[in-house]
């Protein structure tokens, strides 16, 4: 019975990390290493010597996107060119000692931090302290064959990126879009929920819920941006170019809702719990705010529905309430309540309305 939350937790985390994807990338990667390892025997003069640096090369340029592994692959060849000229300037005056590995260590280190350098600054002090240690008499032999064996796995493991069903990370956009949008429309209908019970509210989990809505935007920036990085240098991008433009549209668009959304949660928690904020809401407006959250919502909820019918006649619906809101905000306002804060949130709820309507 101890090992029930345990395992609990394990089964999901389990299904999360050995995705489809994953064990794609697992197996081309097990590829790429074994043959490279099968072809670095064959390679010239002293660098067949070497061979296992050639499924080390192949495991550096792995990466999920063929742009990442290009990328990765030439940033880990330049540190090591890098890293080698150094070992070759301090090996011409030094031998391996506790000085010599240490100046390496410190100058490999320091010239990592150049820019652009990326992944290969971690190869520089790597590569010199190889050179130095393990090279010995046959520095330039082992330098040799260190770098064209790396050279070798790098370019494997390319090629099997990119002829082996190359990756378009395409299927979490739609989740994570999905996730963000019911977010939202879940948090205006707490917000409506919470109009019409007793002040201040007994459900308030929607009042500091800003940084949830912040994390889930954030995953849909994330997922869009994987996809873009996965159609670099693709020959399978043909079919992301098609869905590309309408998920960055889509991304935008939830960009803005958020903005109004987060603005709204604002609005109304200054007004439930900050007495002297002058952010009042009159209590005719109270059920009227209530509505209008709760039609805005359902809008929401259906915004990636296009021209269909419902959505239009949802709109419709939100706009009178609006309308019906902004009536009331007026009468209080003519009886001189404080509207500042309901005639925020009419505001904000029509220009999700038009975020909405410019998105179709």
């Amino acid at each position: 019975m101890s090992h029930m939350p345990y395992r609990r937790r394990l089964i999901p985390a389990l299904r999360k990390t050995i995705t489809r994807h994953r064990l794609l990338f697992a197996a081309k990667t097990a590829v790429a290493a074994g043959l490279a390892w099968w072809l670095a025997p064959y390679m010239p003069g002293p660098a067949a010597a070497y061979p296992y640096y050639a499924p080390l090369g192949a495991l550096v340029s792995m990466h999920p996107t063929v742009a990442d592994s290009a990328k990765h692959g030439l940033q880990s060849l330049a540190g090591l060119v890098l890293g080698i000229g150094m070992a070759f300037v301090v090996t011409s005056f030094a031998e391996p000692n506790s000085f010599s590995v240490a100046l390496v260590v410190g100058l490999g280190v320091l010239i990592g931090g150049l820019p652009r350098l990326g992944s290969g600054s971690d190869w520089i002090p790597m590569a010199a302290l190889f050179v130095l240690v393990l090279g010995g008499s046959n520095a330039e032999g082992f330098s040799f064959g260190y770098v064209l064996q790396m050279a070798l796995g790098v370019t494997v493991g390319f090629a099997v990126n990119w002829l082996v069903i190359p990756p378009l990370h395409l299927d979490a956009i739609d989740p994570a879009i999905s996730g963000h949008q019911g977010a939202l429309s879940r948090q205006l209908k707490d917000m409506a929920r919470a109009m019409e019970e007793s002040w201040p509210p007994n459900h308030e989990a929607w009042a500091s819920r800003s940084d949830e809505l912040s994390l889930t935007a954030a995953e849909v920036r994330t997922a869009v941006h994987q996809a873009e990085l996965s159609a670099k240098a693709n020959p399978r991008s043909r079919r992301l170019a098609t869905r590309l433009p309408g998920d960055l549209a889509g991304l935008r668009t939830l960009e803005r809702l958020t903005f109004h959304v987060q603005d709204i949660t604002d609005v109304l928690a200054s007004a439930i719990w900050e007495k002297d904020a002058g952010t009042v809401i009159p209590d005719a407006v109270v059920g009227y705010l209530s509505d209008a959250l709760e039609s805005t919502a359902l809008v929401i909820d259906h915004w990636r529905d296009g021209e269909s019918d419902e959505l239009g006649t949802l709109l419709t619906e939100a706009k009178d309430s609006i309308s019906a809101l902004s009536d009331a905000v007026a009468e209080a306002a003519a009886g001189q309540s404080p509207v500042n804060a309901p005639a925020s949130v009419a505001m904000s709820l029509r220009r999700i309305l038009t975020v909405v309507l410019s998105a179709e």
